[in-house]
């Protein structure tokens, strides 16, 4: 999902919880970053019945180190980044970035799958 840069994403997390409910009933368990931290968590548990899990990476490590599951966010915007027109914010309309987000994602599968 989309939105402006002026919510917060803590509040662009519940925007995100309300509309995957009805599509991804079998979820239980989602991965967040630090920034979701907090009162969203009980949030999630509480109005959605799913477990929020917050990682996190220490603190004490220098240097990169690979994070469980974060990898994974990641390397998803790397692969979008690839699309010219999804590196610059050239959209007027969330609506429309979403849409440009989910056709890139689209051509990625279907490009894995044709390979097999």
């Amino acid at each position: 999902m989309v939105h402006s840069a002026g919510i917060q994403d803590r509040d662009g997390a519940k925007l995100v919880f309300r509309r995957i409910r009805k599509y991804f009933t079998k979820l239980k368990l989602i991965w967040a970053d630090g920034a979701y931290a907090g009162k969203l968590v009980v949030w999630v548990n509480r109005h959605h019945g799913r477990t929020l899990t917050i990682v996190k990476r220490t603190d004490h490590l220098k240097g990169f180190k690979v994070v469980p599951k974060r990898w994974i966010v990641e390397r998803t915007f790397s692969w979008l980044y690839k699309y010219r027109r999804l590196r610059t914010d050239y959209e007027y309309r969330t609506d429309t970035s979403e849409a440009m987000i989910r056709i890139a994602m689209i051509h990625l599968m279907t490009r894995r799958l044709s390979k097999k």
